[in-house]
């Protein structure tokens, strides 16, 4: 199994409308995406059934999709509040599939915590 990993360019995000147009564009979110978090969570949720028409990206059933974030102290430091609520809404996303009996789908990489010497 390969994994799929999908670069979020954070550093566009600069506020919420920047972040829905960010992960709208990266993911291919649904036209009628709600710009709002539980939507988000909503679009996510069905990433491993193209079918749903929920996201132009989608990973085959029992595959995981990684959001990689690179520079996530920036992002962090920049948006504080879209950086908690990705991290929420991610876990969210696992739980709610799981309290339906599926797998877990999706996992973030959240890159520049520690440099390199």
């Amino acid at each position: 199994m390969t994994p799929m990993i999908i670069k979020v360019p954070a550093d566009q995000i600069k506020d919420w409308d920047s972040f829905h147009t960010v992960f709208q564009s990266t993911l291919g979110l649904a036209e009628f995406y709600g710009r709002n978090m539980n939507a988000w969570i909503d679009c996510i949720t069905y990433v491993d059934d193209p079918a749903s028409g929920m996201t132009g990206v989608s990973v085959a059933e029992g595959e995981i999709l990684t959001l990689c974030i690179d520079d996530a102290p920036d992002f962090r430091r920049r948006c504080p509040e879209q950086y908690e609520t990705l991290i929420e809404c991610c876990a969210f996303v696992n739980y709610r599939r799981m309290e339906r009996g599926a797998a877990p789908v999706l996992a973030l990489m959240l890159n520049g915590w520690y440099e390199r010497t």
